[in-house]
């Protein structure tokens, strides 16, 4: 999919083709078509501004700064392996895009086929419902934000570089049931559970990707009350989806990120000297080695076995 009508299509173009290459030298853009995609859809049409922290708060940049320096700054910031932050309110960081590098990843663990269907909880900018649009095609993609004015930014931002997904407005941790089922379910921000909502639109097989703590769990769906599956090494930091507290550390690290995501996923249960206790205990475990099951009206985190003696109740998102 091309720049169309866009005054920044050549050094956006470039400015791609450099982020590919990047993102390419981390390992984690193996897959052609995923390649493809992050090649094609350019990435500063869907943040026509963002904002970056200043001495006095939040400074915005822009693509119609009348000054070519910060133009030039702006695109550049477009196409940063970083994320930014794309709304702001009342100085508060309400929607983000992500990083993309991250975005690499976790769309290459989605694992999708051709003609899955897949819903993204978090519309953001729209930018990663366009590259799943590139992917699978624009009628196998659903994407969902609470927020009516971050959902109709998103859906004018695809339109404008020729993708039409369904952008729907409501609350993510519902899903969106009037287009279920779904082979593959991707959320772009954290939630401190999984929502029982999201299986029960899924089919057999499915598989959920959804940021909890400070990492990433992969579920695979049996059935529509039952799945189960293992976070990704990967450290992830995501705004909270809204309605809902993210599960995260309600007190700093010790000394160690991973134990930060440990004491994001059992400090509901365990204080802080026991999770420490028991983190050090086991060797410093890391990410991969937990995970998560779903059974009926139940869902734990757990370390190494789903049955095994180190297993945290999680609340319902």
């Amino acid at each position: 999919m091309g720049d169309g009508r866009d005054e920044f299509a050549g050094t956006g173009a470039r400015a791609r083709r450099a982020l590919v290459r990047e993102i390419e030298a981390a390992g984690v853009l193996t897959d052609p078509a995923w390649r493809a995609a992050f090649a094609e859809v350019p990435r500063h049409r869907f943040v026509p501004y963002y904002y970056v922290p200043g001495t006095d708060g939040y400074e915005r940049l822009w693509s119609g700064d009348p000054d070519p320096g910060r133009r030039d700054r702006w695109l550049r910031g477009a196409y940063a392996d970083t994320a930014i932050a794309t709304r702001v309110r009342d100085g508060e960081l309400v929607s983000s895009a992500s990083q993309p590098s991250l975005m690499a990843l976790m769309l290459h663990a989605l694992d999708v086929r051709d003609g899955d269907d897949v819903l993204e909880i978090g519309a953001g900018t729209g930018y990663h419902a366009a590259l799943l649009s590139h992917r699978l095609g624009a009628e196998h993609v659903t994407t969902v934000d609470l927020d009516e004015e971050i959902a109709e930014s998103a859906r004018t931002h695809l339109a404008a570089v020729g993708y039409r997904p369904a952008v729907v407005a409501a609350d993510g941790a519902r899903g969106c049931p009037e287009r279920a089922p779904y082979d593959r379910i991707v959320a772009t921000c954290a939630v401190p559970s999984v929502p029982y909502p999201w299986l029960a639109q899924c089919g057999s097989g499915a598989l959920v990707l959804a940021p909890l703590s400070t990492g990433l769990i992969l579920l695979r769906v049996r059935d529509r009350t039952h799945a189960e599956g293992r976070f990704l090494a990967t450290s992830a930091y995501f705004v909270a989806l809204r309605g809902v507290a993210a599960r995260t550390p309600r007190h700093g690290p010790a000394g160690d990120e991973h134990f930060r995501f440990l004491w994001g996923l059992a400090d509901q249960v365990l204080d802080r000297r026991e999770a420490l206790s028991l983190w050090l205990r086991e060797g410093r475990p890391e990410r991969e080695r937990f995970g998560v099951t779903v059974s009926g009206d139940r869902q734990w985190a757990w370390l190494d076995d789903p049955g095994g003696p180190y297993a945290w109740p999680l609340p319902e998102a």
